[in-house]
C-alpha cells in the first residue's frame, strides 16, 4: 500500500512538472519573487531609505500636474541620473531605483539597489548624489527645495552669484556719491546764510521807515509820532497859542 502511494506520488510530480516549468507561468513566478524581494528593500523607515515630500499644488498652483506612473519614472531616472555621477556607480539604471508606499498627497519612499550584491547603496552615497544634483531635480519638476523636500537629506544652497561688476567699485561709488551730496549741501548752506545775512539790514531799515510814517490816531484826531531823530514836534499836542503866537 505504501509503494503504491509512493508511485503515485512520483507519477503527480512528472506530470505536473511540465506545468510547473512552462515559460509563461516560469515568468509570472519570476515577477512576484523579484517584486517580494523590492517589496523587503523598499519599505518606510527601511535602512537606506529615504522619504520624499512634494507640494505641487503649493508650488504651480492652477498649473499643477498629476503624480503618475510617468512622474514616477522620471523622479527615478533623475536619481539614477545622479548615482551615475557618483565614482564606481556609472552602471545605476533606472530599474535600480525603487519606489514604495506612493500617498495621493505624493510623498513616498526610496531607494537605490545594487543588482550585483542585491542589496541596498548606503545612504551617504545616496545622499551625497542627491544634493550635488538637487537642483536639477528640482527643475525637472518645476519645483524648489521647500516643495519638493528629501527628508533626510538637507537642502544646499545655491552656489552665491558672482556680481557683474567689482565690489571694490560699487563701494566707491557709493563713497564717491556721498561725498558729493556733503560737498553740494556746504555750498548750498553757506548761500543761504549769506542771503540772510544780507536780508537782515534791509528789513531794519524798512522796520524804521515805517516807524517814522505811522499816522495814529487818539480820540478821533490823526497825530504824527514824535520823530525822534528830527526833533519834530506833534501838532496834535500843540495849543491855540502856541499854534498863533509866532516863536
Amino acid at each position: 500500500m505504501a509503494k503504491a502511494d509512493l508511485s503515485a506520488a512520483w507519477i503527480f510530480f512528472f506530470l505536473t512538472l511540465p506545468c510547473v516549468f512552462h515559460p509563461e507561468r516560469m515568468l509570472w513566478l519570476l515577477f512576484f519573487l523579484v517584486s517580494a524581494i523590492h517589496a523587503e528593500l523598499c519599505q518606510p523607515g527601511a535602512e537606506n531609505a529615504f522619504k520624499v515630500r512634494l507640494s505641487i499644488r503649493t508650488a504651480l498652483g492652477d498649473k499643477a500636474y498629476a503624480w503618475d506612473t510617468n512622474e514616477e519614472y522620471l523622479f527615478k531616472a533623475m536619481v539614477a541620473f545622479s548615482m551615475r555621477k557618483v565614482p564606481n556607480r556609472e552602471a545605476t539604471e533606472i530599474s535600480h531605483v525603487l519606489l514604495c508606499n506612493v500617498t495621493q498627497r505624493v510623498s513616498f519612499w526610496f531607494v537605490v539597489t545594487d543588482p550585483s550584491k542585491n542589496h541596498t547603496l548606503p545612504a551617504v552615497e545616496v545622499q551625497s548624489a542627491i544634493r550635488m544634483n538637487k537642483n536639477r531635480i528640482n527643475n525637472a519638476f518645476f519645483l524648489n527645495d521647500q516643495t519638493l523636500e528629501f527628508l533626510k537629506i538637507p537642502s544646499t544652497l545655491a552656489p552665491p552669484m558672482d556680481p557683474s561688476v567689482p565690489i571694490w567699485i560699487i563701494i566707491f561709488g557709493v563713497i564717491f556719491c556721498i561725498v558729493i551730496v556733503a560737498i553740494a549741501l556746504l555750498i548750498l548752506s553757506g548761500i543761504w546764510q549769506r542771503r540772510r545775512k544780507n536780508k537782515e539790514p534791509s528789513e531794519v531799515d524798512d522796520a524804521e521807515d515805517k516807524c517814522e510814517n505811522m499816522i495814529t490816531i487818539e480820540n478821533g484826531i490823526p497825530s504824527d509820532p514824535l520823530d525822534m531823530k528830527g526833533g519834530h514836534i506833534n501838532d496834535a499836542f500843540m495849543t491855540e497859542d502856541e499854534r498863533l503866537t509866532p516863536l
